[in-house]
């Protein structure tokens, strides 16, 4: 059932579901929705040594296909090693009993969420599908596809560039050339710094979509944001600044493109609904 879906009375006419059905109906949406992301998760909690020797810790390994793709990119146009991360050799610490278990059921949670994040949206389709024209339905298809796409495009960039970058970037920063101070990583600020910075890239790879919605309900205007394109560029820049290992340019650009190429595709989609809005 959805939104707007319809009853049928004793004499097979139709009436409107009331406000309890309606939230009966999101309720199931909700439940399975819920029990797909479960699934999930205890699957990743099962298969752990896959999801944590293969994944999870992936970024530690010197073979990690990031750094070899870097590595070649930075050879191929003529920057020879620069851009090749050398990795620190890591030994992540626990200092409670209870850090590997619950970082294990975070990281399990974490897989169910973005794997099911597909099936979630998929749900929340079909609740609000009733309630829309016929016309509208393809339009919010597509909606739901370029959603899911942009999520998991963002989830990939974070783990396979984001983290991996910055991570080793911080690794091996020092306050002073003394050695004093020596970085011992913990398990726990190792699980935290890569499922948040992975499904941060995820959200925010979600730019288009709500500069879709805020541009709907004329809170945001193309103009508005080509006037400060400049302004994004300069904050994309030091983004990339901070996050890259190494100072030179290529290494920038690699993270600066990708996220500078995401704000005009935003402001191509809100053009696009002001074009199409209908005048009131």
């Amino acid at each position: 059932m959805g939104i707007f879906d319809k009853n049928t009375d004793s004499e097979g006419g139709a009436t409107e579901m009331s406000f309890l059905q309606h939230l009966e109906a999101l309720r199931w949406h909700l439940v399975r929705s819920a029990l797909v992301i479960a699934l999930f998760a205890i699957s990743a909690f099962v298969f752990n040594n896959i999801v944590f020797d293969k994944i999870i810790f992936g970024p530690l390994q010197q073979d990690f296909i990031s750094y070899r793709a870097l590595c070649s990119l930075g050879y191929k146009l003529g920057g020879g090693d620069v851009m090749c991360i050398t990795v620190k050799t890591a030994h992540l610490q626990t200092l409670s009993a209870s850090e590997q278990f619950f970082n294990h059921m975070w990281i399990a949670l974490m897989v169910g969420l973005i794997l099911g994040f597909p099936y979630v949206l998929w749900e929340l389709w079909k609740f609000i599908r009733p309630a829309l024209k016929d016309k509208e339905l393809g339009p919010v298809k597509l909606f739901i596809l370029i959603a899911s796409v942009l999520f998991l495009i963002g989830v990939f960039f974070g783990y396979f560039l984001l983290f991996p970058m910055s991570y080793n970037f911080l690794i091996n920063y020092q306050v002073s050339d003394s050695g004093i101070v020596q970085t011992n990583n913990t398990f726990d600020d190792y699980v935290s710094l890569i499922s948040t910075m992975t499904l941060v890239s995820g959200i925010i790879f979600e730019m288009p979509v709500l500069v879709y919605f805020l541009t709907k309900m004329t809170l945001l205007t193309p103009e508005f944001m080509s006037k400060y394109r400049k302004h994004a560029v300069v904050v994309i820049l030091i983004a990339a600044a901070v996050i890259t290992p190494s100072p030179d340019v290529t290494s920038q650009m690699v993270v600066a493109v990708p996220m500078y190429l995401l704000y005009e595709v935003s402001i191509f989609v809100s053009r696009y609904v002001v074009k199409n809005r209908k005048p009131i």
